[in-house]
């Protein structure tokens, strides 16, 4: 049971956007410290600790490979530490890279938890009837790409049962990729043409049209609103009062340690750490249970 999962999904989109727009529009590297840690914890909450270690085999490339990268064509900084072809490369360059990096590791892993939690029905559910068309499609897009990666197994299992060809061979794995890829192809485009069908029998769209949904907003809900709209108040204040800022170039900048810049730097980590904490809560409280069975 995903305790977070339960609250109301405009609370929850709320919350994602939150959270997801302060780690897109910060460079502070305590900040992207922060929002990817509490990323990584919620996403660990949610999903089996082998799935997120061997998502490290994506994101720890990616991001040496950002912050190798940008210092090859950004020379600013006033740290050189060599040159390459008589082009400074400077401290300040490389800093900067890795804090792009991690920006984009900590994003990352708030869309994908953002996938985890906010399901389909829960789109539409919020949007379906004011942009039905384009709710249905996102939906649809949000779907698309677990959707995707899980029938690929499922057509490759087969066709090794099957054995229809050679696991060992290069040139058969590769003939083996082309063929599950066109089966995939044909897959999608038969899955889509199938849920447009289905939605429009249903009526999906239709003026008057009612729907069933068990999304209620009760006081829970209001209670963590509450607390989001007055986390996110004063991660604003402290932004509009510059506290949060940093800067690489040309020199990098001192993080502010002031009262305010505390009680920003404070409620950024309570609000990034409430899905994480909540759900330690909630299966510390289960396996409580379990134990006094």
């Amino acid at each position: 049971m995903r305790l977070f999962s339960s609250y109301h999904p405009g609370v929850l989109l709320v919350y994602f956007i939150g959270v997801i727009g302060i780690s897109m529009f910060t460079m502070n590297p305590l900040l992207l410290a922060v929002s990817l840690l509490g990323a990584l914890g919620f996403a660990v909450q949610l999903e089996n600790r082998k799935a997120v270690a061997m998502s490290f085999t994506f994101y720890i490339p990616m991001f040496f490979l950002i912050a190798i990268t940008n210092p090859l064509f950004s020379h600013n900084g006033v740290t050189p530490l060599f040159f390459l072809n008589d082009q400074p490369i400077t401290l300040e360059a490389i800093l900067y890279g890795a804090a792009i990096g991690g920006m984009i590791i900590s994003v990352m892993y708030w869309c994908r938890c953002y996938n985890l939690i906010m399901t389909s029905d829960k789109f539409i559910y919020l949007f379906g009837k004011a942009i039905p068309k384009l709710s249905l499609v996102i939906s649809m897009a949000i779907r698309f790409v677990p959707l995707f990666i899980k029938q690929i197994k499922h057509i490759n299992t087969v066709q090794k049962t099957m054995g229809i060809y050679a696991t060992k061979g290069v040139a058969d794995r590769i003939l083996s990729g082309f063929r599950i890829f066109s089966a995939m192809i044909t897959w999608s485009l038969e899955n889509a043409v199938d849920t447009a069908a289905s939605m429009r029998a249903r009526g999906y769209g239709l003026p008057g049209r009612t729907n069933f949904s068990l999304f209620r907003f009760t006081l829970k809900d209001g209670i963590l609103l509450s607390i989001l709209a007055f986390l996110f108040s004063i991660v604003l204040i402290g932004s509009s009062l510059g506290v949060l800022d940093y800067s690489f170039y040309p020199r990098m900048s001192s993080i502010q340690i002031s009262p305010v810049s505390v009680i920003a730097y404070a409620a950024l980590v309570i609000l990034l750490f409430i899905p994480f904490v909540v759900e330690v809560e909630e299966n510390r409280k289960w396996n409580y249970y379990i134990l006094k069975i």
